[in-house]
């Protein structure tokens, strides 16, 4: 497992251990002597996954204060552009994105810390993207930023979005009340 600082304050990008036979293959997606050296999360406390097909646009999702958490991301079948948005008033890259492109051949994973929107493109179709996270999910602090009002090209014409996803503000307008 090889751990990778990225340009976004807490962002790391994951190299995986990962073997093939002739029985299929094995990937390790996590280890807690490696996060600890590294001073990332060790407790996660909710895991799920989602399965999105071919330009489907999940995002840019976060919770509130006081149930911010960390996430731990992969992709377990498929391909994802994993996009990252820091919204820490303090981090020296707050309003600042990141890309990262997970899949079950590169067999990367992603961890985001506290204070960071997140969000992905489906490149292929039944897509499962797993989520590690460190608080359990609330309803009330769920919370997020329209995909398309941060300055991000998703570089597609007709992307799926949820009702919901649709409806959330802008990022000028949540950088007025930003509780981060």
């Amino acid at each position: 497992m090889n751990i990778i600082k990225t340009q976004l304050q807490g962002v790391y990008v994951i190299e995986n251990f990962h073997s093939k036979d002739n029985r299929g293959s094995f990937t390790k997606t996590y280890n807690a002597d490696s996060f600890k050296e590294n001073n990332l999360c060790t407790q996660f406390h909710e895991s799920y996954y989602s399965v999105s097909n071919k330009d489907v646009i999940r995002g840019m999702h976060f919770q509130l204060p006081p149930y911010e958490h960390e996430k731990l991301v992969y992709v377990a079948k498929g391909e994802i552009i994993d996009v990252i948005l820091d919204i820490r008033k303090s981090s020296d890259t707050y309003g600042k994105y990141l890309q990262v492109i997970l899949s079950d051949k590169n067999h990367m994973s992603v961890y985001i810390p506290k204070g960071l929107a997140h969000g992905f493109r489906s490149n292929i179709n039944n897509t499962i993207t797993v989520y590690n996270v460190s608080t359990v999910y609330n309803k009330e602090k769920d919370c997020g930023i329209k995909y398309n009002s941060f300055g991000y090209d998703w570089n597609i014409e007709k992307p799926i979005i949820s009702t919901r996803d649709s409806s959330f503000i802008n990022f000028v307008e949540f950088k007025k009340e930003n509780p981060f």
